[in-house]
């Protein structure tokens, strides 16, 4: 053999793609830890959800994580977000009448200030937005989803990531 591969009849293939057909799929939810100067995290109040979060939201097939997460903020929001590295992965249980799902939470930086001016609600699912402090964020957010808001400010921190089931 000369390491080079020969094509391969396209049916070669088809009890894969059949065998893909049936696997389970996975939803994905992309959210961005958005900051501004005073380190006050973005906050999103979704119309469907009895707490506020992150902005973000469910990948689309076949799309990945990241680009999940920054055109959910660009759709929520109106502006285009830099989405940096990965803070948190998590695998989240079933709950309700949800499947399980995996969440990841990229680092979006801190947003100069004529991105800041910029936000608007371009969404209707979201009723308002704010910056809000850690404080004010435990108050306003679902007790796990603060629990991810703080691990992912730790990983910020540290440089890190956290995975959690």
């Amino acid at each position: 053999m000369n390491g080079t591969r020969t094509a391969r009849p396209e049916g070669t293939h088809a009890h894969l793609a059949e065998g893909n057909a049936r696997q389970p799929r996975k939803r994905v939810t992309a959210d961005v830890l958005l900051r501004d100067r005073q380190d006050r995290v973005l906050l999103v109040d979704p119309s469907y959800k009895e707490h506020w979060d992150l902005p973000g939201g469910m990948a689309e097939a076949n799309e990945p994580p990241r680009l999940a997460a920054a055109r959910e903020v660009r759709e929520e929001l109106g502006v285009g977000a830099p989405v940096g590295r990965p803070l948190l992965v998590d695998w989240v249980r079933p709950r309700g009448p949800w499947d399980d799902h995996l969440l990841f939470v990229f680092d979006g930086g801190r947003l100069p200030c004529e991105h800041i001016a910029a936000l608007r609600i371009t969404d209707p699912e979201i009723t308002r937005f704010r910056f809000a402090t850690t404080a004010q964020a435990r108050a306003l957010l679902r007790p796990d989803m603060y629990r991810r808001l703080r691990r992912a400010q730790h990983a910020l921190r540290t440089g890190t990531t956290s995975y959690a089931e």
